[in-house]
């Protein structure tokens, strides 16, 4: 298929020329910066039924759309998503243009920097949260084992991420974007902007959670991330090393949790099929 396959889709279903069996919805064009000519974002108007969300993943070969489950924000419908929120035009770069160690130790590097006049901790106290690493970054992990099908896995986790209502007002979302990880920076969704407002550089780490873990992009939130994982780590060296990847890209997930340092962040990842991610 050629061009963007979003333009395919009919406004008020999914029938369309791509014949694709979905509920009632909308393209999405309107950015902060204005309306574009083609869509980033198909919607849907209500909760998707119970399988859809897998057996889009498995069209994805053919249609070119990456189906997302997307939360909405508590304090207004339908934000970020159809409230004009979303901006590719912010993404200054594209997820092959970095490389995943390079940005990791970097924002590594950021994060655990002391800085004795304006810090809540003192210097050990700073540097015992990334114990035992300290602010030495230890590179990227090894890969995982597959324990099944990345995509089974991804197909399994949406129905448990729909089931326990993680999501505020769940709904179907669609991206022309060749594989998951890109999807964040496809959409212009600005979830990181607390630290970082090019998602392209977050997608390059998703890339390679992708091929070292079998990772793969299920649900967004206003700040929140979520994804399957078919390589988790299965023993305690290996889990540590994966929760610094998982500090650097979001150091919310270990400051801003009862699991407050690195060690006891870690011991949660341990053959844990799923992966979520916050910004505060």
């Amino acid at each position: 298929m050629t061009g963007n396959p979003l333009t395919y889709l009919r406004h008020d279903s999914g029938g369309g020329s791509l014949s694709l069996d979905l509920p009632s919805g909308r393209a999405v064009r309107e950015t902060e910066a204005g309306v574009l000519e083609e869509p980033i974002l198909w919607v849907s108007d209500t909760r998707p039924d119970a399988g859809l969300w897998g057996s889009l993943q498995a069209r994805h070969g053919w249609t070119g759309l990456w189906p997302l489950l997307l939360g909405g924000s508590s304090y207004e419908p339908g934000s970020p998503w159809t409230t004009g929120e979303l901006d590719p035009g912010l993404i200054k770069s594209r997820p092959g243009d970095h490389d995943a160690d390079v940005l990791l130790a970097g924002w590594w590097s950021v994060y655990t920097m002391v800085d004795e006049d304006d810090d809540m901790l003192s210097a050990p106290e700073r540097l015992a949260v990334t114990a035992p690493f300290g602010n030495r970054w230890p590179g990227l992990a090894p890969a995982g084992t597959l324990q099944g099908d990345p995509a089974t896995r991804a197909a399994e986790f949406a129905e448990h991420l729909m089931a326990d209502s993680w999501l505020t007002a769940p709904r179907l979302g669609l991206s022309a974007s060749s594989r998951g990880a890109d999807a964040p920076a496809d959409l212009g969704w600005g979830g990181p902007l607390n630290y970082e407002n090019d998602t392209a550089q977050f997608s390059t780490v998703l890339r390679s959670w992708e091929e070292r873990f079998g990772a793969r992009v299920v649900g967004l939130g206003p700040a929140e991330l979520y994804l399957s994982v078919a390589a988790p780590p299965t023993d305690a060296d290996h889990a540590l090393r994966v929760a610094a990847e998982h500090f650097a890209f979001c150091p919310d997930n270990v400051w801003q949790s009862s699991t407050d340092t690195l060690i006891r962040y870690a011991e949660s990842l341990t053959n844990r099929a799923w992966w979520s991610f916050w910004w505060d």
